[in-house]
């Protein structure tokens, strides 16, 4: 039963270009959620045994086809994914952010030494980051977090999924941001946890 149903799975995840829940996917096909859930499953065993340029990946809360990575050099040579880079900025700002979250403009920039407010907009802009509310401290900072469309652009299914900082260094405190507007902070107590 399950072989009848990877065709147009498979055609549903092509048609899609994001991920789908398994939830949508059912509804699509009108099926049972377990019968569909193992349809995925066998259709992503058998993009592999046919040795398919194509996986199937469960990310960001769904799942989506995807080309194999070991097909990115030549792809690169087909797709000019310049206007999808992100900058040196945006990569560390964006991961201060995944490993913090939430976390604040002022935060974000006593780690960084930097202003980030043009960074913050980019990665808003591009949909990675959304702001969660405001800090309760002075000034009411808005904190930042990932979305889920920062879970796609990594190929990541959830935020346990980013790669373990080294445990035995913990990660450096922010610095507080009263410190940070009077300037009464040095670069060494963020190095060194004070």
């Amino acid at each position: 039963m399950n072989c009848t149903l990877e065709s147009p799975l498979e055609s549903l995840l092509f048609v899609a270009g994001e991920p789908v829940t398994i939830a949508d996917l059912a509804r699509a096909l009108e099926r049972h959620e377990a019968e569909v859930e193992q349809a995925l499953r066998s259709l992503q065993i058998s993009l592999t045994e046919r040795q398919s340029g194509l996986q199937l990946l469960r990310i960001a809360g769904g799942w989506q086809l995807a080309t194999r990575p070991e097909h990115a050099e030549i792809i690169g040579k087909l797709l000019t994914r310049g206007g999808n880079r992100l900058s040196r900025a945006a990569m560390e700002t964006l991961s201060i952010i995944a490993y913090r979250q939430p976390i604040t403009a002022p935060e974000i920039e006593a780690v960084r030494g930097v202003s980030v407010s043009g960074v913050l907009k980019t990665l808003q802009d591009r949909r990675l980051i959304k702001e969660a509310g405001k800090k309760n401290t002075v000034g009411r900072p808005i904190q930042y977090v990932t979305t889920s469309d920062f879970l796609h652009y990594f190929g990541i299914a959830d935020l346990s999924q980013l790669p373990v900082i080294d445990s035995d260094t913990p990660p450096p405190e922010p610095i507080p941001a009263d410190l940070i507007a009077n300037g009464t902070f040095h670069i060494s107590q963020i190095l060194t946890n004070n």
